[in-house]
Parts: C-alpha cells; sequence; structure tokens
C-alpha cells in the first residue's frame, strides 16, 4: 500500500519480506567468505559495511516491515527477521546465529539482535550458535506469531496489514522515529522528557492527528482507512 506523503511523492506503508522455496534465508555463502580470508583488512570491511547497510536501512525504514518466515533463517537471515517489526514464521522455523560455528562473530547483526533481544538472550544465542525453534523464538521475542504451515502465511500477514493500515500513517512511521530517538538518547533524562512533550503537542496539532480525533468523535472512519 502506499500514499503520498507532504511533497507529493508515493512512499510505502509496508514491507512484506519472504524467502521463496522451503527456506528464508540460509546465511552467506561459506566459500565465498573463507574466500574472503585472502582479502585484506580493508576489503573485508568494505564487504562487512555492504551487509550493515542493508541490515540498518531495513532497522529504520519508515514504513511497517513484516516478515514472513519459513524454513530456516540462520547468521544474516537471523539477523534481517531481527530487523523487522512483526515476524510471522511457520511452525518449522529454525533460527540461528550461526557465525560461532564457523569460528566467526555474529557482529554485523549484532546491534539488531541485541536490540530484539536483550542482553542475555543475545549473548547465549550467539555462544551456542545452536538452532531455536518457533516455541523458543516466540518466547524470546524473536518472532511475534506462528502459524501451522507455509499455506498460512499468507493469510496471517493480510490480517496484520489490515490492521496496521487502520493506524495513522503518520503515527507509524513516527512510533518508529520515537524508539530509533529513544534507543539512540544520550542527553538528560529531563531532556527527553521535554522532547517527549514537543513530539505529543506536534502530533495533537498535525493534520493526521486532526483527523483521527475528529473521526472518533463524529464516530466515522478516518480519512486514511481502508474502504
Amino acid at each position: 500500500e502506499s500514499l503520498v506523503d507532504e511533497n507529493g511523492a508515493p512512499y510505502l506503508r509496508s514491507i512484506v519480506l519472504s524467502g521463496a522455496g522451503r527456506h528464508f534465508c540460509a546465511g552467506a555463502d561459506i566459500n565465498m567468505m573463507r574466500d574472503a580470508g585472502a582479502n585484506t583488512p580493508e576489503e573485508n570491511r568494505a564487504d562487512s559495511k555492504r551487509l550493515d547497510r542493508l541490515f540498518n536501512s531495513l532497522w529504520a525504514h519508515p514504513c511497517f516491515t513484516v516478515g514472513a518466515i519459513q524454513g530456516v533463517a540462520l547468521g544474516g537471515g537471523a539477523g534481517l527477521v531481527a530487523c523487522l517489526d512483526h515476524v510471522v514464521a511457520t511452525a518449522n522455523i529454525k533460527l540461528a546465529l550461526s557465525e560461532g560455528k564457523l569460528g566467526i562473530l555474529p557482529a554485523v547483526i549484532g546491534p539488531y539482535v541485541y536490540r530484539r533481544l536483550g542482553s542475555a538472550c543475545f549473548r547465549r544465542l550467539a555462544m551456542q550458535a545452536s538452532r531455536v525453534g518457533a516455541e523458543e523464538a516466540l518466547r524470546t521475542g524473536f518472532i511475534e506469531q506462528v502459524v501451522e504451515h507455509t499455506e498460512a502465511l499468507e493469510g496471517a500477514v493480510q490480517s496484520l496489514l489490515d490492521e496496521v493500515l487502520t493506524t495513522g500513517p503518520c503515527a507509524v512511521t513516527l512510533a518508529k522515529e520515537l524508539t530509533l530517538n529513544f534507543d539512540r538518547w544520550t542527553d538528560s533524562d529531563a531532556d527527553l522528557r521535554d522532547w517527549t512533550l514537543d513530539f505529543t503537542s506536534k502530533m495533537r496539532g498535525s493534520n493526521e492527528g486532526q483527523e483521527g480525533l475528529s473521526s472518533f468523535l463524529e464516530k466515522r472512519s478516518a480519512n486514511w482507512k481502508p474502504e
């Protein structure tokens, strides 16, 4: 679904990331990674930087991002999962920070998995590097929803998107901005409280805020809701 922003340019309201075939993502090409041992540190850093740009762009993307995950999601595949806002997975899902089994570390994906799982869980999964199933992934917050089989993914994702599309488009985008600022905040707690007051005041006075409040009081659908 797309809308037009204040400058008249189209933008996405949601992105759904899924895998083709039996598995979502089995991780990086092992042969390529082994051959990278012959590269200079600068060359390896440049390659890792490209990956980091992918993960960071997905993590900070302004729209609502959804994963429809089946099979395995290993290494960088698990990193992609961690970057998403809501993940629906099949009951046979296997996730792993598998880099340790290869004698390397999940460093590039680390910040995103860490933020999703928390310190203790990230540390344990990085050290064990073993696969976890749907039950543990759900319990630890790696995923949000489990369906029995691949055929059920589409319906579950569509139900989720239908719900998200009833939320104000700017509210969705700015909720992510709010969270990212919480993550990065380095000033005082008093400054943070002041910033949230300014943020709230701006939203209440915005066109979207006024439309949302008016539609509720007038018992009608807001103008952004699908027909």
